[in-house]
Parts: C-alpha cells; structure tokens; sequence
C-alpha cells in the first residue's frame, strides 16, 4: 500500500507539472497585444545603459517591457536591433508640406517620430490655429507634429514688413494674437531675428509677447539675433527676454556662424548660457550637426534694405548709388543690427550655390559664388543679385560653411542642447525638402549623431545620444507621454542595427537615405517595415498647455 500512495503521489505531481505546463502554453499563445517587439536591445531614453526585453503595445501604448509571454497580432523580431524611443525632431520646417504630403518620409527614414516646428510661425492667422492642427489628424499624417506661433507673423498681421514702432494699440492686438494662437494649441512663439522683418523687432516688443506665451505655459524659441560676430550679445538678448517675460527660452540652432571666432565664441555664448541656468533662467538650445547653414541669398543684403518693405528691394538694387554702397557693406563687414554671412563664411568662397531655382543657372548648382563669378567674368555680389531677381518668385538658397566641427562637438557636450534638423520633410520621396534647400541635413541629421559621434568619434555612448533624441528633448518640451519606452506612454520606438546605421547624405548627394533605420512605429502603428512607408497616418497633434479646446 505505502509504494502504491507513492507511485500516485508521483502520478499527481507529474500531472499538475503537465498541466501547469500545458497552461503555460496556452497562455504564451494568447494573442493579447496588437503588436509585440522581441529580442531587441531596449534603450528606454532615460540615459540607462540598453537591456534585453520585449516591447508590447496595445491600443497605441506601451504596455509592457520585459519578457512578454503571450503573443501579438503582429509579432517583430527585433534580435541584433536597437529599441528606443521615437527620435524627437525640435527644430523641424514642415508646417506647410504636411497639408499636402502627410508622409514626412525622409524624416521617418531618419527616425523622426515628432516633429516641432514654427521657427516662422504657422502658415495660418492665429485665430485659425486650432482648426489648421486638427486638420493634420482629419486628413492624417505619418508622424506628430506641433508648432510655435511666430512673434514676427503677429507682428505682419498688425502692421506690415516693415520696420517701424508699434503703437500701444499695435502691441495690444499682437499680444491678442498671441493669447488666440495659445488657446489654439501652440508650443509657444518663435522667431528668427537675423532676417527681416524680425530684425526689426525690439526687445521690449519680444518681452511683451514672450509674457503672453508665458502665461499660458508657452516657450520663447528664437534664431538669435546674430549668431556670427555678435553671438554672445545675441544670446544675451533671448536670456534676457527670457529673464524679463518668465517664458522658458529655446535657442535654435545654437552655433558660432563665424569663421574669424572659431573656438572662442560658441564657449563664451555657452558659458552665458550655463551661467544664466544657474541663476534659475531656463533656457536651453538645439543644434544640427553639419558645419555648414543653409538660407536664402537675400540673407545676405544688410538689414536696412528691407526696411521699407519686401516690395521695395528690388527697386532699391536698381539703383547704382544703392548697390555700391551695398558692394561696400558687405566687403566691409557686419553691421549693426545685421549679422554679414558672407564675412562669417570667409568670403564669397564659403558661400555655395545649391539651388537658384533658375535654368541659367542650374549647371552652376554646388559651386562656390566665388568661383562662378570668375569662370563668368563677375562681381560675385552683383551676380549674386541677379540669381536672386531670376530666382523670383522664389528664394535663390545657398550653403554657408560657417562653423567649425570643434564647435559643433563642444556644443554637443551641453547638457542642455538637443537635436533640431532645421529642414522640412520632403514632398515625395528622394525629393530636396519642402524649403527647397539641398541640405543633408533633412535626410542626416539624426542618424548622423550617431554615426558620427557615437560610433566614429565616440564623443557620445548611445545611451547619451539617444537621451539627446528622445528624453531629453521630450522632457524640455514638458511631453508628459512620450519619448521613453516606458508602460502607458505611446508607442512611437524607433528600431535600428548600429553595424548598419549611417548618414549617407552628403553635401555631393544630400538626398540619399540612410542605413540601418528598419522599423519606425508611430503611436503604435508601424509606419516604416524594413526601410519602407507603410503608408499608416496615425500621426497625433502636439499642442501646448495653453490650449482651449472650441466649446461644442
């Protein structure tokens, strides 16, 4: 009897181990998730070093990370492949492209899954702000996207482009403007005051807007005044009118555009900028890496041309007197008030013709002004001119190599600068950016900082990079779910092979895709397989504290 209770004893142990296993089996085939990522190497944004988990996602959020038993309707072998949060684009240009193209597919292509624009403001009235952002979630776009409302675009609306002091009344209808476009749902205000008509704003006049902003939580994001010669002065302003309004500041594009202050200025604007974040003033910056700026030819005429308008320009170069003296200037040097990107490239030789949007002119695309000039038998600043007249309506866009790659690393070595393309997506793949500027910044930037400065130079671990795309960037941005691969915020990851991961645009070929980017998921929803377009729009609408939504 005592070895038959033990040969059943046995038997029920053996059975409850089959059934407990058998169980498990069941559960592991449960489809329970919409999607679950496994094997991947998660980086999770916070700066930690990567670890070896499953993601699951469920109705557009994370909702697990580690090892995930039951299944997913869609299932990602993610093993040899990185896990991070989706990269956070803080300087983006695509406010207009995205009403017609809602793709974004040259920054999906660089592991963009947000995109923050509004360096110009919105292509709307501020009254219509709301209506413009929840026009992107109507039609549908691949990616998110939030914007800043632009001091100068109040500015315009109240009382033209050009220069001029605004009445008591004129200040009273911008900042109305401002309060309208903050209920709307925008990040903040912005501006790019090396250009005009924003050159000829005030700092009184930025600080007045700046509190409105501020009131509703808002940011005051800013291309500086000057950003060459004057950059330390520049960067003095923005803190200031951040000091003055209580707006959080963000300098866009942070760089030393100067040749002649190599190494000396940047480290002097940083060190005003640490030292104003010690006294408690938030401010912060964003940056791209590539040594060389891209605008328009006319950021090139000194500010004073603009005064009377934008109509008036052409009617001023007309005139002899006007154009020696211009010729004059700008062989000169910078002015006051006005930043000469030709001086700050080293000359007419630094300045690259990348698209004159002009058929005369095609061949000479990607050669310096300098050396046109002479294989024409021209004055490199009159020709300039005339690139710009046959340009129209269009702007004549150049490249500026103004920085110094040293500058761009010890910027990169803040603990305050994030990452910004300064480019628009593109209207339709392979094509230049909607800005029209051939820059490889707009199909680089992102996998550039890791390619370069993580597995090149190794000035960065990918932890820290990723931080700097992702976490970092979400939290300066006060984006309470997203930018960690963390339960219960939404799924915007980013997948890549490091082997394989590098920028290939290049000032040669700056449309070409780069490597190693092989899935892209956008509030849950892939959006890039394997390096292609899904063709999803789960893209959401990032709007600012500030917001009212329209009473029913």
């Amino acid at each position: 009897m005592g070895m038959i209770r033990t040969v059943l004893r046995c038997s029920l142990t053996i059975a409850s181990i089959l059934a407990l296993t058998n169980s498990a089996q069941a559960r592991s085939t449960n489809v329970r998730y919409d999607i679950v990522i496994r094997g991947g190497q998660v980086i999770d944004g916070t700066g930690a070093p990567p670890i070896r988990a499953d993601v699951a996602i469920k109705d557009g959020r994370l909702v697990r990370i580690g090892r995930v038993r039951d299944k997913g309707a869609r299932e990602i072998d993610a093993s040899g492949r990185y896990v991070s949060p989706g990269w956070i684009d803080m300087l983006d240009q695509s406010g207009r492209v995205l009403s017609t193209d809602g793709s974004a597919l040259n920054k999906l292509q660089m592991g963009v899954t947000t995109l923050l624009g509004g360096e110009a403001g919105t292509p709307v009235p501020a009254a219509q702000t709301d209506a413009w952002l929840s026009a992107f979630e109507a039609k549908g776009i691949a990616v998110n996207f939030g914007s800043y409302y632009g001091t100068t675009q109040a500015r315009i609306e109240v009382m033209g482009d050009g220069a001029g002091t605004p009445s008591a009344d004129q200040m009273r209808a911008m900042e109305g403007r401002v309060a309208a476009a903050m209920e709307g749902g925008a990040l903040g205000v912005a501006n790019a005051l090396i250009y005009r008509p924003a050159a000829f704003q005030t700092t009184d006049e930025l600080v007045a807007l700046a509190k409105v902003a501020a009131r509703y939580g808002g940011i005051y994001g800013s291309h500086v005044r000057d950003e060459s010669a004057g950059l330390v002065t520049a960067v003095d302003e923005a803190i200031a009118i951040g000091e003055r309004s209580g707006a959080s500041v963000e300098i866009f594009h942070f760089k030393g555009a100067y040749q002649p202050g190599w190494g000396r200025l940047l480290p002097e604007a940083g060190a005003h900028v640490e030292a104003a974040r010690s006294r408690g003033v938030d401010v912060w910056a964003n940056i791209y890496p590539y040594i060389a700026g891209g605008t328009g030819l006319e950021a090139t005429l000194p500010t004073w041309v603009f005064r009377d308008g934008i109509a008036k320009v052409g009617e001023k170069l007309a005139d002899p007197a006007i154009r020696d003296r211009l010729k004059r200037e700008i062989a000169a040097g910078s002015l006051p008030g006005w930043a000469n990107l030709v001086e700050a490239s080293g000359g007419w030789k630094g300045v690259i013709l990348a698209n004159s949007h002009s058929e005369e002119f095609r061949r000479f695309h990607g050669r310096s002004m300098l050396d046109i000039a002479n294989e024409l038998g021209r004055d490199p600043t009159e020709l300039s001119w005339e690139i710009m007249a046959k340009a129209q309506p269009h702007r004549a866009m150049a490249l500026f190599f103004l920085t110094a790659e040293a500058d761009i690393r010890t910027a990169l070595s803040y603990p305050w600068t994030t990452i910004g393309s300064d480019a628009a997506a593109a209207a339709g793949a392979g094509l230049v950016d909607a800005l029209g500027l051939p820059h490889p910044r707009a199909y680089g930037t992102f996998p550039r900082i890791v390619a370069e400065y993580v597995k090149r130079s190794k000035l960065l671990t990918l932890p820290q990079a990723v931080h700097r795309m992702t976490g970092l960037s979400a939290r300066r941005m006060k984006l309470a779910d997203r930018g960690l691969v963390r339960a219960g915020y939404w799924g915007d990851l980013t997948i890549f092979d490091l082997d394989r991961l590098d920028d290939r645009a290049s000032w040669d070929q700056p449309t070409a895709i780069p490597t190693g980017i092989d899935y892209v998921l956008v509030n849950g929803e892939l959006v890039l397989e394997h390096g292609k377009y899904t063709g999803a729009t789960p893209g959401k609408v990032i709007r600012g504290a500030g917001y009212k939504a329209p009473a029913d």
